[in-house]
């Protein structure tokens, strides 16, 4: 079977998940998010755009229910050995699917618990499922079970992040090489995601971002193609990628001439991932992180041109982001602790003078100071 970790890893976090489901008085857990199902049994697929469901008994057993086209899928790339097809007809209704299965594993009447918070459930199938199992058992949110128990970071899962890291650096310097006037977006798109595929990598649980000039601003991926200017600004959002485990990275390379603006807003920049790195230590929360960012950028004179988070953790995520929770955000009180992998992004976009600027990278919480996980250097790049 084509699992990336050992069986023992599996098995520890399974344990892991039951004491939490006990702690919560849960007899089951109905898992729908992707990244749970591939933390818990290693399994693959981007079948999750259609109603399947990975049902969790107390006791440790596993029944996937899923469509036909992933039934090989669920056998070849994961630990699940009970796998019930439901079978797309007109007027199919797999909640209806899934109670009677719940029904045959004996847990009629019990407290279930359920992943809501996922694009793995959408609100379509999600009243179906409220339809079926509102007389059924008595049901809680468990959404954020898993996503928690995920933020913390084993040794096998650190070697995955490190080299997702190395292939992001290896797409940056690919980048490099071709960033000048008159270098085409789609080229320097291209050997990025090039790179990466050729490092043993995988795509991206969403797109790269990539815009110059007007469209630097931009903080998402949006079609369309330009040629860089003599004097230009190019941001750069991407992510390494490895067995699903993400490394982001960001920066705004200039070609020709620096500005006055320019200068300011990266040395603001940096100036604010330095005192986030001095923050995201244990005894701090991840909106003591955040307020590190926002005093640095108001010193500045910049509050109305940054945003209002600054990074987030990082972890194995499938489409459509590669952001995982919690985030960077004012009054977030989830605390740092070691072994998360947490991406730091300082975001300046000065809309008046259309100047941007970016800087940000993928760090391994220790017992003290992060550790980057790039190798690349904070200094201002200018081609």
């Amino acid at each position: 079977m084509a699992l990336h970790f050992e069986r023992s890893e599996f098995d520890a976090r399974r344990d892991r998940l039951m004491i939490e489901m006990a702690e919560k008085k849960l007899d089951a857990l109905l898992l729908f998010a992707q990244e749970s199902m591939y933390w818990l049994t290693g399994y693959d697929t981007f079948g999750f755009c259609f109603f399947q469901c990975l049902v969790l008994k107390a006791d440790g057993s596993m029944v996937l229910l899923t469509r036909s086209a992933d039934l090989r899928q669920a056998r070849h790339t994961s630990t699940i050995e009970n796998i019930v097809v439901w079978t797309d007809r007109a007027d199919a209704n797999p909640a209806l699917d899934l109670r009677n299965l719940l029904n045959e594993l004996d847990l009629l009447g019990a407290r279930i618990g359920v992943e809501y918070d996922t694009h793995g459930l959408t609100a379509f199938n999600g009243r179906r499922l409220d339809e079926q199992l509102q007389t059924f058992g008595q049901i809680a949110d468990a959404s954020g079970i898993v996503q928690r128990l995920r933020l913390f970071k084993s040794p096998a899962e650190i070697r995955k992040a490190e080299k997702a890291a190395n292939l992001a650096d290896d797409a940056f310097d690919a980048a490099l090489t071709l960033i000048k006037q008159g270098a085409d977006e789609g080229a320097i798109l291209a050997a990025m995601q090039s790179t990466i595929f050729a490092g043993g990598g995988d795509y991206p649980a969403n797109e790269f971002i990539i815009g110059s000039g007007a469209d630097a601003l931009l903080c998402r991926y949006k079609a369309g193609r330009r040629k860089l200017l003599k004097n230009d600004q190019l941001t750069l959002e991407w992510a390494g990628v490895f067995h699903h485990y993400h490394a982001a990275m960001m920066r705004t390379v200039l070609t020709g001439k620096v500005s006055k603006r320019h200068q300011e807003l990266f040395d603001a920049s940096r100036d604010a991932l330095m005192a986030v790195e001095k923050a995201m230590t244990p005894g701090n929360t991840f909106g003591d992180v955040f307020d590190a960012h926002a005093r640095t950028l108001e010193a500045h004179g910049l509050t109305k041109h940054r945003l209002n988070a600054c990074g987030y953790s990082l972890g194995a995520r499938f489409t459509p982001s590669w952001m995982d929770m919690p985030m960077f955000y004012q009054g977030n009180p989830e605390p740092i602790a070691p072994n998360m992998t947490l991406f730091a992004h300082m975001i300046i976009m000065d809309s008046e003078t259309e100047t941007a600027m970016t800087l940000g990278r993928t760090y391994l919480t220790t017992d003290s100071q992060p550790r980057p996980l790039s190798r690349h250097d904070l200094d201002l790049i200018v081609k």
